[in-house]
């Protein structure tokens, strides 16, 4: 059996479908279906069985077995960038990481998991998984920081895989439940979709971006498992991406639409990445070569998020509201979006005194 933590989210449920792939379908899947709308995320999907977050939890710190397993893909987490709930935060991203990392260590499981460029704070160059280069600027990359510093102190006695990937801005089909979480390519999609403005923050030309696309973070997983290599890995393209860029290609695909820019929000400044761009030495001399070929700028990628989104909706009774798209009391809890988050989200206004249709996402995991 393999796990997935997170399974019902974005990148969780992009791994178990590249499991699926391969002809592997006895998967326990963790996560938090309060949020009920991941459940389309699992439909198309062949699984074993299914776990609440709370209960796998009490299961592994009781030492409970779960029969021959084969590895834990542990994509399940708080990803909100600007929860400042620290014991909160800690208790989901740290303290429930180690104790299934110990619970792994004890029975020699490859423990693979979810990092985040969030780790990286406020760089501008030079991302590289060294303490050095590591300044997070907000409680969620400290939580995702302090257990990478865990990590590396158990790593040289290990006697099985253990490997972190610091995702950066991942983007693709399956992320339609995470509302202002959702990717900058997803929101430009879906507003276009639903006949709406696309909006960006003003200066968005000069944000840039590494926006990896999610079926390659699927197949970076499943290549570090096969192969049984340990570290903490960078998982970006390795080039960076204007916000602009990405809109201006989006509206291209479409043909239609005109971007709107709203003020850059004064609570933001200071806390938030205007720069990441992955440093891919690592992972190359780990012996993953393979290219990362599907880009936010090609519409092989934007295409993909147009499926995803026509494929939900066949399983969404939307009533009033847009399909996939941000309602206008929904709010921008974070800027950044993650693996399988596996809370739900806050409503909170960004501060201009609107909602705006789309966010510059924060690299988050």
């Amino acid at each position: 059996m393999i796990i997935v933590t997170g399974g019902a989210g974005f990148i969780g449920s992009n791994i178990v479908k590249a499991l699926n792939d391969k002809g592997i379908t006895d998967i326990l899947v963790v996560d938090n279906l309060k949020d009920g709308t991941k459940f389309v995320n699992l439909v198309d999907l062949d699984i074993a069985d299914y776990m609440d977050k709370e209960d796998f939890l009490i299961q592994i710190m009781a030492g409970e077995e779960f029969g021959d397993v084969e590895a834990i893909f542990h994509e399940g987490a708080c990803s909100s960038t600007t929860e400042w709930d620290g014991k909160y935060m800690m208790d989901n991203n740290y303290q429930y990481s180690k104790e299934l990392l110990h619970y792994c260590l004890e029975r020699e499981i490859p423990f693979l998991y979810a990092s985040s460029a969030a780790t990286y704070g406020g760089r501008t160059s030079d991302f590289i998984e060294s303490r050095e280069y590591e300044k997070p600027l907000n409680v969620y990359g400290y939580s995702k920081f302090l257990f990478d510093e865990y990590v590396r102190q158990i790593l040289p006695e290990a006697n099985s895989q253990i490997v972190g990937f610091r995702y950066f801005n991942v983007y693709g089909p399956r992320e339609g439940h995470k509302g202002s979480m959702a990717s900058v390519a997803f929101h430009l999609n879906t507003q276009l979709n639903n006949g709406e403005s696309p909006k960006l923050f003003e200066g968005s030309e000069n944000f840039k971006r590494d926006f990896v696309y999610v079926g390659d973070v699927a197949d970076v997983n499943l290549w570090f498992l096969e192969n049984g290599v340990s570290g903490i890995f960078n998982l970006g393209t390795g080039r960076a991406e204007s916000f602009q860029a990405v809109a201006d290609a989006t509206l291209a695909y479409h043909k239609k639409g005109q971007i709107e820019y709203i003020p850059f929000p004064d609570k933001l400044k200071g806390r938030y990445q205007a720069f990441t761009q992955a440093d891919l030495t690592n992972l190359r001399a780990a012996g993953y070569d393979k290219p990362f070929k599907n880009r936010c700028r090609r519409r092989n990628g934007i295409h993909g998020l147009a499926e995803s989104r026509r494929i939900r909706a066949l399983h969404e009774n939307t009533g009033d509201r847009p399909v996939l798209g941000w309602r206008h009391d929904d709010v921008a809890k974070s800027l950044s979006h993650a693996p399988g988050a596996l809370s739900p989200g806050d409503n909170r206004r960004d501060g201009t005194g609107m909602v705006p249709s789309i966010i510059i996402a924060d690299a988050g995991s």
